[in-house]
């Protein structure tokens, strides 16, 4: 029976961002009234990630679905990032209430917290993820000694990288050395110095693997094959405890915004699809290219669903591979708003892990 690889773990740099914050800043999360079920305007601060995998948020407020299902009782800010650990801080800072965000910060921000400051209230999107290579590579074997990149060391590529060599017999160390040697860059210079032969592959999420592959690259592992029914979260939504105390109405609201907009990118892709370059395009000044995104597009699935049980395997396999400690989850999830959305609905609930 295989094994699986990791898929959300804990981000050792990450994991400094986090701790220096303390459950007296976590307090401030939330510039609105502390008392639950307070009527009046209400401001939610709401974060994401300007790609592919945050679709549901990237939608959600182009199409104007967050505001729609909110009403004219709460005003939406949205800011957007680039990495875990600054949506991290950021709602450890009280600067956000809520964001969609990986499983690696999701994990660090519930440990640091001690399980206080955040709960994960819906799931947004699965896989994307694949391992692409030189195309003489076709076998595990022929990795050894060759440079293979992921995003961050400890980051959810990383250890999911780490772990399945591990299970095929080939060590990596933190320090880049091992039967392979494990390279952490940045996304966007993996597609350079993959084209310039300085590394033989890399371990990373949508769009970069597609943009490896039209780079010369091949598929070596679809992270998805790796998973029970080919799922695995890579975004869930994430709410800040304090919010969620102080006006669950809102929140509520949010999640049904959420199933809205994913909706909304399951019913009509191709609308999706040029939501997502037009965002794209008004936050970094240049669209991204439709015919990438619809590339990329059958990789993915845009669930509700958290996948709960991918989560805790996959920081597992970070312990496997001696990259994080053990962490009790238990508490993490409120799936209360999603299953009375889904319910009212009549669609299937998620079962509370």
């Amino acid at each position: 029976m295989r094994r699986l690889p990791f898929r959300r773990l804990v981000s050792l740099a990450t994991l400094a961002v986090v701790g220096a914050a303390t459950l007296g800043t976590t307090a401030a999360c939330g510039g609105t009234d502390d008392a639950a079920g307070t009527s009046g305007p209400v401001t939610l601060r709401l974060g994401y990630f300007p790609n592919i995998t945050h679709a549901p948020a990237v939608v959600g407020v182009e199409k104007g679905i967050f505001k729609e299902k909110l009403g004219s009782d709460v005003t939406l800010e949205t800011k957007t990032f680039n990495a875990g650990p600054a949506a991290t801080e950021a709602v450890f800072s009280g600067a956000l209430d809520a964001t969609y965000i990986g499983p690696n910060p999701t994990v660090n921000a519930f440990s640091k917290s001690k399980g206080e400051a955040v709960r994960v209230v819906s799931g947004a999107a699965s896989g994307g993820v694949a391992l692409v290579v030189k195309p003489d590579i076709t076998s595990v074997e022929q990795l050894r000694g060759k440079k293979i990149a992921t995003p961050q060391l400890g980051n959810t590529q990383d250890v999911a990288l780490r772990y399945w060599l591990r299970e095929k017999g080939l060590n990596t160390t933190k320090e880049g050395g091992g039967d392979v040697k494990v390279v952490p860059q940045e996304n966007a210079q993996t597609v350079d110095t993959f084209a310039s032969g300085a590394i033989d592959g890399a371990w990373v999420p949508e769009p970069y693997v597609s943009r490896l592959v039209n780079a010369g690259g091949k598929v070596l592992v679809d992270e998805r094959d790796l998973w029970p029914d080919r799922k695995f979260v890579i975004t869930n939504l994430l709410v800040s405890t304090k919010f969620l105390k102080a006006h669950p109405d809102v929140v509520k609201k949010l999640v049904e915004g959420q199933v809205a907009a994913n909706e909304f990118v399951n019913g009509k892709p191709d609308e999706a699809q040029q939501a997502i370059s037009d965002h794209i395009g008004k936050i970094t000044g240049k669209p991204l290219d439709v015919k990438l995104i619809k590339q990329a597009w059958p990789t993915l699935e845009f669930t509700n669903d958290p996948i709960a049980t991918s989560l805790k395997t996959g920081l597992d396999h970070a312990v496997a591979v001696e990259l994080t400690q053990p962490v009790d989850l238990n508490g993490l999830y409120d799936l209360s708003f999603l299953n009375e959305v889904l319910k009212a609905q009549g669609k299937p609930e998620v079962t509370q892990p």
